[in-house]
């Protein structure tokens, strides 16, 4: 435990300059976390989703995270194009993740929808930034990428919001 992380990039054709795939990649790797916890959060929730509404929640968490994964490999694999290495581990991602922790004893759908909102809130929230500075820095197709993953988790946060909503 412990280990140092190293900034070496590998060697790539890439025309990125170096500087800005030492950012990107650290940002990718910030953003790989959130994107493994929230995977797992919607799993936690698919799994344990109790009520009137459980097969549509069952069903919806497990959309979530479906969908979610497909962020993880989109991010996961910009990380390594760029000369980086991808830390995915579900160890890296539970002491790296910037999303707040997930309560393990809710049944709830009602609870259940709302931890998964927020949870979904938070991640887009940062995606968002990272799309900023992904276009700061000059990396269209990093920024095209979070903002792909953007929209995906904006539909799924109104997916997810709806089952909050009164029907008056």
């Amino acid at each position: 435990m412990g280990r140092k992380m190293k900034t070496k990039l590998t060697h790539t054709r890439n025309s990125l300059p170096e500087k800005t795939r030492l950012q990107m990649t650290a940002l990718l790797q910030e953003r790989l976390a959130d994107s493994i916890d929230l995977m797992m959060q919607a799993k936690q929730a698919h799994w344990n989703v109790k009520g009137p509404n459980f097969i549509a929640l069952h069903e919806l968490f497990d959309k979530v995270y479906t969908d979610t994964g497909l962020y993880v490999d989109l991010i996961a694999e910009r990380i390594v194009q760029l000369g980086g290495i991808a830390r995915g581990t579900v160890r890296v991602s539970a002491q790296k993740s910037s999303l707040a922790e997930y309560p393990l004893d809710i049944t709830s759908g009602k609870k259940h929808v709302a931890e998964l909102a927020h949870a979904i809130s938070s991640f887009g929230e940062l995606i968002r930034k990272a799309i900023a500075l992904s276009s700061k820095l000059e990396d269209a197709d990093t920024a095209d990428i979070f903002t792909q993953v953007s929209r995906g988790s904006d539909m799924n946060l109104w997916f997810v919001e709806a089952h909050e909503q009164d029907q008056h």
